[in-house]
């Protein structure tokens, strides 16, 4: 018994202190969770890491002229971290010291907020030793440089405990010029919470060359979720490349100016001109004007590329489809009769506005837009067999995407040539422009064509793409087709556009024109989508090149009316908006004046270049030119000229200040500055005229600069 009731009494001491054990153990945990939970989360947080890709710097899109069209701006976020040693030692001396005047600097210069309002909340994200503290967003690169010579700030990011991170935001400087044509770049969240990135335009189909490649970063995770980065962990980001368009600014200001007026007077939901150096195939503007709710326009969509029943433009395929065959000669008379109606084959054909006379040459039938001589004539050519009309539609490209470089590039529609029943009646309306869906840039590239004596050129909008000012790739012309027709062929189409203007239907809108104008009227009854025939809407056109004897651009221009407008023709409507355009293009591009007479000669003695002192001396002693050197043994030099010869000085280059890179080359200016741990974005070409981060200025972390090159 003695010995049982001592294993019975171990047992239940044991017992006990388990049961103790365990209480202390809960009781341990319940504390830590509940008064020293946050603590610890964020001591766990603390140890987390992770990689963060950093976005490199999207390149920019110029004009043909070096303007630019679409460029990144940098922008600043400016976060604290108030366990910066700086921040903490000596109980805060840095920052007590310098809170007032820092808080008086950031309200006098936001004015968002008091100085009392900033004080406030900056003391108690101390107190709580907040390590990534959310102080500005998007600022600007003036606004950042303003805020680097805030008291504290100007201390450096170790004693300030100030971190800056570098983002950048797309903006388009020339507005509404050709907004839709060089598209946007931008990042919205999806329906999955994921960031997606939305470009239409040059911005998409160049996205890839734009982009550049991303850089990485390690960071870490502290409480509250925020990011705070690991120094030295960096892993910097490359330039995207940027693209050098065939756009000329002037040429798009002109054409959009017009095509506004028209928009405005007319009332019309959407409009477009593109305008088309005719030797080369490049887009030297394009102009996509679409009505707005409040009724204002905007380049809301690219109406060029949009695919529609074109009208009477369609008629210079049928003319060159029936002279190539040779069914018809461009003399040969044809019976329109009187009437303005009149039954070919098996389907009534009726004219918009009254032919002349009742007997008309092919070429006249084309001058004056008669469907029923143009059927005519496509009746008698392919009557019998209508599928080589599409033979002839594929010879001039009609049939297939245009090839200009762009993304999401709509494909034509025709409507089927080798149905019994149906083939007949479809190639006689496809003879003057309905049962077929074409692009404005599918009629242009075909006129051009024929302005360019039958050489079919690839229409284009980039002409290079470079990296740092340095050319990666060039576009150059490209011939399509050599011949889209006999000679013969094109001299009689070129005669018949010529009469268009003439005597035609573009006779009035061209009156008193002081140089010649070749070109094509159109009027197409539109049934699109919910628009039916019924509606009462059209589309009106006018395309053509000048001057007509030698070409040098080409250009089209498209306007849908309002229903039941009372003007609605190619004549009255788009003809007077390619006049406009054509007289300024032909004053300032072809007839071009050369007062050299009265031009005053440059003075070409004063010049100011910088660079590396070894080279500029060895370019001196090749050419064998004399100079004063007073460079010594520096390593930078600047040139500039003193009783017309050449005078050397030293430029002084010291560590943390910016150095003066003007008048310097690219080349070197980034050698220099990139040593130095600077970024530096380019604009332009040539040698450096100015750059954003004055001369002198103590350089931080991180810091870009900005160079604008002559």
């Amino acid at each position: 018994m003695e010995v049982k009731r001592d294993i019975l009494w171990r047992v239940y001491l044991s017992f006990l202190g388990i049961i103790v054990l365990s209480l202390l153990v809960l009781g341990r945990a319940f504390y830590i969770q509940r008064f020293q939970g946050s603590y610890w989360r964020s001591m766990s947080d603390s140890l987390h890491q992770r990689i963060q890709p950093l976005e490199a710097e999207r390149g920019t899109i110029y004009s043909e002229d070096g303007q630019m069209l679409s460029a990144s701006i940098p922008t600043f976020d400016i976060y604290m971290d108030f366990q910066a040693d700086g921040l903490v030692e000596k109980k805060g001396k840095i920052f007590n010291e310098n809170i007032d005047a820092f808080t008086a600097s950031l309200a006098g210069y936001f004015k968002d907020k008091t100085a009392a309002q900033f004080k406030k909340e900056l003391k108690a994200a101390y107190r709580k030793g907040d390590r990534y503290y959310s102080l500005r967003k998007k600022l600007s690169f003036e606004e950042y440089k303003a805020f680097r010579q805030f008291p504290l700030v100007n201390l450096g990011r170790n004693k300030s405990g100030i971190i800056v991170e570098t983002d950048s935001k797309r903006l388009t400087p020339f507005g509404l010029l050709a907004n839709r044509t060089i598209g946007l770049s931008r990042e919205f969240v999806a329906d999955n919470k994921k960031i997606k990135k939305q470009n239409v335009g040059l911005e998409k189909s160049y996205d890839t060359v734009l982009s550049g490649k991303k850089g990485q970063r390690l960071v870490r995770r502290i409480a509250g979720g925020g990011l705070i980065p690991i120094e030295g962990s960096q892993m910097d980001p490359v330039q995207g490349r940027d693209i050098i368009t065939t756009i000329d600014v002037n040429i798009q200001d002109i054409t959009e100016t017009a095509l506004m007026k028209m928009m405005l007077q007319c009332e019309g939901p959407y409009g477009t001109a593109i305008v088309m150096e005719t030797k080369t195939g490049k887009i030297k503007a394009i102009a996509n004007l679409g009505r707005q709710q409040d009724g204002s326009y905007y380049e809301d969509d690219n109406y060029a590329l949009k695919v529609t029943e074109p009208g009477s433009t369609i008629k210079l395929v049928t003319l060159l489809s029936v002279l190539d065959k040779g069914s018809s000669s461009a003399g040969d008379m044809v019976e329109v009769g009187s009437a303005g109606r009149l039954q070919v084959g098996k389907k009534v054909v009726t004219d918009a506005e009254r032919s002349p006379k009742s007997l008309l040459t092919v070429q006249e039938c084309f001058a004056h837009s008669s469907n029923v001589g143009m059927s005519k004539l496509a009746y008698k050519a392919f009557a019998k067999k209508p599928a080589e009309l599409k033979e002839y539609m594929r010879r001039f490209y009609m049939d297939v995407k245009s090839p200009v470089d762009l993304t999401d590039v709509p494909r034509p529609m025709l409507a089927p040539l080798d149905q019994k029943g149906s083939a007949e009646g479809n190639m006689l309306w496809m003879s003057f422009g309905y049962g077929i869906s074409i692009s404005p840039l599918h009629t242009l590239a075909l006129y051009n064509a024929v302005a360019n004596n039958g050489k079919m050129m690839k229409p284009y909008l980039v002409s290079n793409i470079q990296h740092n000012g340095i050319v990666t790739r060039r576009f150059e012309p490209v011939v399509i087709k050599e011949d889209i027709c006999k000679a013969p062929v094109i001299r009689s189409a070129r005669e018949a556009m010529e009469m268009v203007v003439t005597e035609g239907t573009a006779r009035r809108a061209f009156a008193g024109l002081p140089f010649s104008v070749a070109g094509k009227t159109g009027t197409a009854h539109v049934s699109d989508g919910k628009i039916k025939y019924d509606h009462g809407v059209y589309q009106a056109s006018f395309v053509g090149y000048f001057p007509a004897d030698n070409p040098q651009y080409t250009c089209i221009v498209v306007i849908r009316t309002r229903p039941h407008a009372a003007s609605h023709y190619g004549g009255t409507l788009a003809a007077p908006v390619f006049r406009e355009i054509a007289t300024r293009l032909y004053s300032m591009y072809v007839d071009k004046k050369n007062p050299t007479q009265y031009a005053v000669v440059k003075d070409s003695a004063a010049y100011f270049y910088a660079g590396y002192t070894d080279d500029i001396r060895h370019v001196y002693q090749v050419m064998n030119v004399r100079y004063t050197d007073s460079v010594a043994q520096n390593k930078w030099a600047s040139v500039y000229t003193r009783d017309y010869q050449p005078v050397m000085k030293t430029s002084m280059v010291r560590r943390q200040v910016m150095p003066n890179v003007k008048g310097m080359g690219l080349k070197d200016a980034i050698y220099l500055l990139e040593n130095m741990g600077v970024k530096v974005g380019v604009i332009g070409k040539g040698k450096i005229v100015t750059q954003s981060v004055a001369p002198g200025t103590t350089l931080g972390k991180g810091i870009t600069v900005i160079l604008e090159l002559s």
